[in-house]
């Protein structure tokens, strides 16, 4: 690929997935704080109307976008990236009754956006150029969740959970623009459906990337939400835990972007271990300083497992593989994005609001995904490079 082409798409790349996923993650972190304080939901229906985000992102990730050809999908894509701006309009006019339905459409338009922006960062001309686009796409995901969290940090200090969703509208803007600019490979073969299951890559993909969503999922719903009833501490204090979390996570990803690891059992192996570490800090912090110190260390493993996990399925998959690869990682992540919130605002329920001991409880399914990928694929060659 030429210099001016790959550069081309690079700042779409970083662009796009600044708006997307900035907006994405604001609205997926302030709408359950939105249902607690304003709409007066307790843990459990909040763990479900959050799930609903999920199923419907799920949705479309599955049973729709792996089996359009590439012009339609970059129909939907565009209209999906236009129709962002008027749901945050609407989120921000919601009630008790239409939240129900405008946070989970919002899911459903999301299921045709993340996983086409992948699968565009993974078009490189050599296995090693696409690897280093889709660091540099991580990396992107990662500095939208720094600029995110800090500018809504600031914000509310002087708005509300509600005013958010109509002060992220510019931030919106940019994918809107530049969706028409992001290219979808013809492929005349392209493999859609469920073929891709029996792909080892993807298979090792979700065993590492379960050993970190299940308790990522928990953490975007009610890490906020614990800061507060923990601790006692203001709107923007609760929601700053976001900060130290996402800005590791950003370094860890920038560090992956220059010097990409093809060797993935050393960097897996410490990211699975800050994981542990990092939900025992968490589970039994003494005071909010310990609780950022908390966030602070999961997040190297946020940082470093979503990108290794999309380099297992890159160097297992054809290009004809790779859209219905992608697609079923993200709906599979949406599964977990669906259940942890439901188990674990039910754990809270049932454990009489203890916080603390729902969150440690999320060691259990970590260990089990790690021991799996660790028995069925340490010797593989998608780990060893």
């Amino acid at each position: 690929m030429k210099k001016e082409s790959l550069v081309y798409i690079i700042i779409i790349i970083v662009l796009s997935t600044l708006s997307a996923r900035a907006v994405n993650n604001m609205i997926t972190t302030t709408v359950p704080l939105l249902a607690k304080y304003d709409l007066n939901m307790d843990e459990v229906y909040v763990g479900i109307l959050s799930a609903s985000f999920s199923i419907f992102t799920l949705i479309s990730t599955t049973f729709i976008n792996p089996f359009l050809v590439s012009f339609k999908r970059k129909i939907v894509f565009i209209l999906s990236s236009i129709l962002i701006i008027p749901l945050l309009v609407l989120l921000y006019m919601s009630n008790q009754i239409t939240i129900w339905i405008v946070f989970p459409i919002t899911g459903f338009i999301y299921g045709f956006i993340m996983p086409n922006l992948i699968t565009f960062a993974s078009l490189g001309n050599s296995r090693r150029e696409s690897e280093r686009l889709l660091n540099i796409y991580s990396t992107s995901l990662s500095l939208s969740l720094v600029i995110g969290p800090i500018l809504e940090t600031i914000l509310l200090k002087q708005y509300n959970y509600r005013d958010i969703f109509l002060l992220f509208l510019p931030l919106a803007i940019p994918l809107a623009i530049l969706s028409k600019y992001v290219k979808f490979p013809e492929i005349k073969n392209e493999i859609k459906g469920f073929n891709t299951f029996k792909n080892d890559g993807l298979i090792a993909a979700i065993l590492s990337i379960t050993s970190y969503n299940i308790p990522f999922a928990v953490i975007t719903t009610f890490i906020a939400i614990y800061a507060k009833e923990l601790f006692n501490v203001e709107n923007f204090a609760a929601y700053s835990v976001f900060i130290p979390f996402f800005f590791i996570s950003f370094l860890t990803r920038f560090y992956m972007a220059l010097r990409p690891f093809n060797n993935l059992r050393k960097p897996m192996l410490i990211s699975i271990f800050l994981t542990i570490i990092g939900i025992i800090t968490v589970s039994f912090s003494p005071n909010f300083l310990t609780l950022l110190i908390g966030m602070l260390i999961l997040g190297v493993p946020h940082g470093s497992i979503f990108p290794m996990s999309t380099v297992m399925i890159t160097r297992s998959t054809s290009v004809s593989e790779r859209n219905a690869a992608n697609s079923f990682f993200l709906a599979y992540n949406n599964i977990l994005f669906t259940i942890s919130p439901i188990i674990y605002g039910y754990l809270v329920a049932l454990l009489r609001s203890n916080y603390r001991l729902s969150f440690a409880l999320l060691l259990i399914p970590l260990s089990i995904s790690a021991i799996l990928l660790i028995k069925l694929y340490w010797k593989n060659k998608i780990l060893l490079g």
